[in-house]
């Protein structure tokens, strides 16, 4: 990708003819697109990035560039990588996802798996093992405004949630907006194992 010829705008923005991120013109639509379908406004994600609305909707729009370091935010912003912000082709309609290729988030007592593959589209789903004693971080958190279900595979845990709380046991489900804030607690003598299905993504 080439920015060469560009005219920096303020904050180190790259404003141009057309064509947003120098060459790509279809950069802006696949922006705008999963935008939409995380349901994120242009002030949300400008805000992550550090530039105005007027900016990214130009850019969504391809009448404006932006630089390498304010897409890699855009693109952080969306919860994707840079690359998949270049994907021509899009994610395959069918995508096979082998256990030992998980990618894995690992804490004291905690193994999270992602069971969906990036780039993430409408749906995240992630399965969770948390060993007696451990939590989520012992601080309740948000993060967008998702439609999130939590799933009890097996074991006893304690979810907190908008300051209430709830004892969950094997086989219940506790659905939530991910903008209340929210933690989960092993309280159990054994392993708990959980599932989170998150629409649209927002981990």
């Amino acid at each position: 990708m080439s920015l060469h010829g560009a005219v920096p705008a303020p904050g180190g923005d790259v404003a141009q003819g057309s064509g947003a991120g120098g060459n790509d013109p279809d950069i802006g639509a696949r922006i705008r697109a999963f935008r939409k379908t995380r349901r994120l406004t242009l002030k949300a994600v400008a805000s992550h990035a550090g530039v105005t609305e007027s900016f990214l909707s130009q850019v969504e729009r391809g009448t404006s560039g932006a630089s390498v370091s304010t897409l890699r935010l855009i693109a952080e912003a969306l919860g994707l990588s840079l690359s998949d912000l270049f994907s021509e082709n899009g994610a395959p309609l069918h995508r096979v996802l082998r256990p030992e290729d998980r990618p894995k988030i690992r804490a004291a007592g905690v193994v999270k798996q992602m069971l969906t593959q990036r780039p993430l589209l409408e749906l995240e789903v992630l399965e969770g093992e948390f060993q007696p004693g451990a939590s989520t971080g012992g601080v309740e958190y948000t993060h967008g405004d998702s439609q999130e279900l939590l799933y009890v595979l097996d074991g006893t845990v304690e979810l907190m949630l908008g300051g209430e709380r709830y004892t969950l046991t094997g086989g219940c489900t506790m659905e939530y907006r991910s903008s209340v804030a929210h933690g989960v607690t092993n309280v159990g003598a054994g392993t708990a194992r959980l599932l989170w299905i998150i629409s649209p993504p927002s981990l």
